[in-house]
Parts: structure tokens; sequence; C-alpha cells
């Protein structure tokens, strides 16, 4: 699905010399490199923080913790997504409140989240899923309405830009109150190991999630506040530091490979490619596909013996898992992603294809689907 290893080659020469200037320091934690990679993506974003952490999971439990979320206050977040977007939020003893998402781009319904809210309501979490920002301009109307905090997933979408009505523009995860991401390796900009983030530009918001990633101190053995120990190694900041420069042509190479996907796909009627919405870009963490009267197992079988990867993102709605199950809920209260999850196929997205492997790849979904 991710060719890692043929990008590592192309920036090789800057990634080895970057690791090796930490092994001659030695600074292993909170060394130059983690202080110069956030501030390299404060530039990039356009914002006034950014507070690395471990993980991109550790960032949505920090971010939650800074903004004094309690238990039984309620998060609202959507059906489709990865499971760490509710983990957290049931893992801190708030309540998850699940909404379903669009059948055209897979984001967060705005209205379902309206109808969602109630008295208990403390926080929404659009996820930005597969690399196209959700629908920020209606949610932090509908936020600043209800005084709700906006946390912004977006692990699939860094570097994707939103633009308003107005004009303006602004990066994924600069919109809401605070943004959360992963560096996780397959990720758009992923390191070679694991790691997060956090930005903000509320200076004590950005303060409190700090503290909090390094044991709820901000003077070392003086301890204000619950804290976890969430911190982004030297070695996974001076990568990112490096690849970083290079994210803006990773997102053109992306694009041209889902353009090509278009191409192929575009008028099949068994297959829907997905959709672009006209203010937003996208950056293709994913490529994924509607399939219509296919049987989706059969085709992955058919694509595994011709050595193509192809990935079901996501098999099982939240609310269907054994994990989050809900008496709030049952089968059939989120059509359109029970639906999506029942017919959806990514397949291989990288900086690194060719255009004869995507001939491949699109050449054999249509021998199958013709």
């Amino acid at each position: 699905m991710v060719d890692l290893k043929s990008q590592y080659e192309k920036i090789k020469t800057e990634v080895d010399s970057a690791i090796q200037n930490v092994l001659d320091t030695t600074t292993f934690i909170n060394g130059p490199a983690v202080k110069g990679f956030a501030s390299d993506l404060e530039h990039y974003l356009g914002v006034k923080h950014v507070i690395p952490c471990a993980n991109g999971t550790d960032a949505l439990q920090i971010a939650m913790m800074a903004l004094g979320l309690k238990p039984g206050d309620e998060v609202i977040t959507a059906d489709f997504t990865y499971v760490a977007t509710a983990e957290v939020i049931a893992l801190l003893g708030l309540t998850p409140v699940l909404v379903d998402v669009y059948p055209d781009t897979f984001d967060i319904d705005v209205q379902a989240i309206e109808k969602a809210i109630t008295s208990k309501t403390r926080a929404i979490v659009p996820v930005h899923l597969f690399g196209q920002c959700a629908d920020m301009e209606k949610i932090t109307a509908l936020a600043l309405k209800h005084n709700l905090f906006v946390i912004e997933d977006v692990a699939q979408a860094i570097g994707a830009e939103y633009t308003f009505a107005d004009g303006a523009k602004k990066r994924a995860g600069t919109i809401g109150t605070i943004g959360c991401t992963s560096f996780f390796p397959s990720k758009n900009l992923g390191c070679y190991g694991d790691g997060g983030a956090m930005y903000t530009d509320d200076d004590n918001l950005a303060n409190a999630c700090r503290m909090i990633a390094n044991h709820g101190q901000s003077v070392q053995y003086i301890h204000d506040s619950i804290g976890v120990n969430s911190r982004l190694d030297s070695i996974q900041a001076a990568i990112l530091k490096i690849k970083l420069k290079h994210l803006d042509e990773y997102a053109v190479a992306r694009n041209n490979a889902a353009a090509l996907y278009d191409m192929a796909f575009a008028h099949h009627p068994k297959l829907k490619i997905p959709t672009r919405v006209k203010n937003l870009t996208h950056v293709f963490h994913q490529y994924t596909l509607q399939l219509k009267n296919v049987d989706r197992s059969k085709l992955k079988e058919f694509l595994t013996a011709k050595e193509i990867p192809a990935m079901i993102y996501y098999p099982i709605p939240l609310h269907l898992q054994k994990a989050y199950k809900d008496a709030r809920y049952k089968q059939g209260d989120f059509p359109v992603t029970e639906k999506l999850c029942n017919s959806v196929m990514s397949l291989p997205m990288h900086t690194e294809l060719t255009k004869e492997t995507i001939n491949y790849i699109t050449d054999s979904v249509l021998e199958f689907v013709k």
C-alpha cells in the first residue's frame, strides 16, 4: 500500500546525515532536532504552537485532558473512522457520541452533529478522513453557537488546505480549537517509528499540552497536574524535519496518482471515485473507491493473486464493534457508515507510484469488474 523504501532512497543522504547528527550529539530526548522540527512545522502550518508527542493517539488524549474535559462529558465524532478517535474519548471516561458521515466525502455529517448536541456536549472531533477536510466552516460556526471545543483529527490530512467562503485559507488542523496528528510511518508525513503532535494558536492551551505531555510538570519535579509521558524522540524529529521539506511535493505525487486512477475508473458504473470538494485540497492519504454490485472479497482475492495490495478502511463501524457496544445504538442507525463499510476499497497510494504500476492496478481492477 505504501513504498517507504523507495521514498527513503531518494532522501537517504539527508536523512542519514540528520540521524547521524543526533547520534553524534546524543541529545535523544527533547533535543535541538525536536525543537527545530516543531518550529519548521509551525511555519509550514501558519500556527503559533506545535507540541510534539509520542503518537497520534496520545495527541488526542493530551488535547482532551488539556481542555479540561471530565468524565460524563459528551464528545461527538464520526462513526466511520479509525478506532483511536473514539478510543481516547472512552479511555478518559468521556461519552463518545457517534454520528453518521456524508456518503460522497466520507467526512462527518454536520446536520447529524447538530442533532446530537445536548446539554452535556463539550466537544466535536471532526476526522479529516483519507486526506480531505471536513466541512470546517459549518462545524466551527456550530461550535461557536453552542460553546463547544473543536478537536481536529488530522492524522490523514496533514498539509491539506481549507478555503473559507470569504477566500481565507487555513491548513487542516489549524481551524478548530486544536489539531492532532500522527507521524506513523505510512502517513503523508511519517517518521521511521512513531510520533505525533498537537497544534494550536492558544497560548494557554499549548502550555497545558506541553505540561501534560511531560508528566504534568513545567519545571522539573514540580507537578501541577496529572500528566503522561509522551515524547517525540530526537531521531524521529530529525527525520520528520527532512521529510517536511518534501511534503508538498509528496502531495503533488499523490494527486497525480489519484488523477490516473480517476481517468481509468471515472465512467465505470460499478466504481465510484473519491469526491473532491471545490474549496478544499485533497492530499490523498488513501485512494478509496466505492464498489457497486461487486463482490469485494473476491475482488480483493483477485488483486492479491496479482500481487496488488488492497485494504478495507474500515470493515466494521464503531457502533458495531464489541468494545463500543452501546444501548443507544443498533444496526441500521448509521446507514451511510454501514453502507460504506460494506462497499469501500482502498488501492495503493503513495509518493512512488509510477504510471506503469497504476496502469497495471487499474487494468486488473477493470478486468474483474467488467
